[in-house]
């Protein structure tokens, strides 16, 4: 006679994948709505009063205020406008950078310790376990790419990278280094707004256009080069078994003018002795 199981501890119970990811879609809920309700990209408005420090601790607390605020959602956009109306290009593109760093690596955290162990038995889908497994092979390539075109969501790339099984390094690495060039760009941008005939302000517009329009047009193609391979792929379960696609009579015995056997499955299949 089996034994049942002895019931699970309350803490075990709290710490299963389950309850963490419940926790983790709890924390993005209430992260969403205070960025809604409470408008936390009103405190990096140019131009407001009540900063508690000046000069380089006021871009330390820039870019800590940074993070925190990519975390509950608010538009990267928004804030690298506001760090170069703040800061100018230089320190605005430093704080900018750093709070992105800052912002990913705690929603990379959230999602490597909440997260990762009750997703990854979900990648079932052909496409799913692809994306896992460049991520998991080739983390700061893929990383690297994804930062450079603006296209991809800045927190869905980081809750992605969180379940596959990148490492920290290459994560915060390849997100340094990638999100250079957009981010300045529109630190410039924020820094010359008040000047829009600027060449500076110009050059920094046609930037950010020319990338987002890269960005859409990469991801159209890659949506049009998995859905080709997954309408061809139709025959793999046929090959992966063992089987070989039927073809015309004397086709299936006869290539390059040399006699080839019928496997058993081709003759099965067309009705051949």
């Amino acid at each position: 006679m089996s034994v049942p199981a002895p019931p699970r501890p309350a803490a075990a119970r709290l710490l299963s994948p389950r309850f963490r990811l419940a926790l983790l879609l709890v924390l993005l809920a209430a992260a969403a709505t205070a960025a809604v309700v409470l408008e936390p990209q009103s405190l990096f408005a140019p131009g407001r009063d009540g900063w508690p420090v000046s000069g380089g601790a006021a871009v330390v607390l820039f870019a800590a205020a940074y993070g925190l605020a990519t975390v509950t959602f608010v538009p990267r956009p928004v804030l690298n406008m506001a760090a170069g109306a703040l800061f100018g290009s230089q320190f605005g593109t430093a704080a900018a950078i750093v709070g992105t760093v800052l912002g990913a690596g705690i929603a990379f955290g959230l999602g490597r310790s909440l997260g990762q162990e009750a997703l990854r038995p979900m990648l079932r889908g052909r496409w799913l376990r692809a994306a896992d497994r460049q991520l998991s092979r080739h983390g700061f390539r893929s990383m690297l790419a994804i930062r450079l075109f603006p296209a991809v969501p800045f927190a869905g790339a980081n809750y992605c990278a969180a379940v596959s099984r990148m490492s920290w390094p290459a994560f915060l690495l390849a997100t340094g280094i990638g999100s250079v060039p957009n981010t300045a760009a529109y630190v410039i941008a924020g820094s010359k707004a008040s000047d829009p005939g600027s060449p500076a302000f110009l050059f920094s517009t046609g930037f950010i256009v020319v990338t987002g329009l890269a960005g859409l047009a990469f991801a159209w193609r890659e949506r049009r080069r998995l859905r080709r391979a997954r309408t061809h792929g139709a025959a793999g379960p046929v090959r992966r078994a063992g089987l070989e696609p039927v073809r015309p009579l004397g086709e299936a015995e006869f290539e390059g003018g040399e006699h080839r056997q019928a496997t058993p499955a081709v003759r099965a299949a067309t009705g051949r002795p």
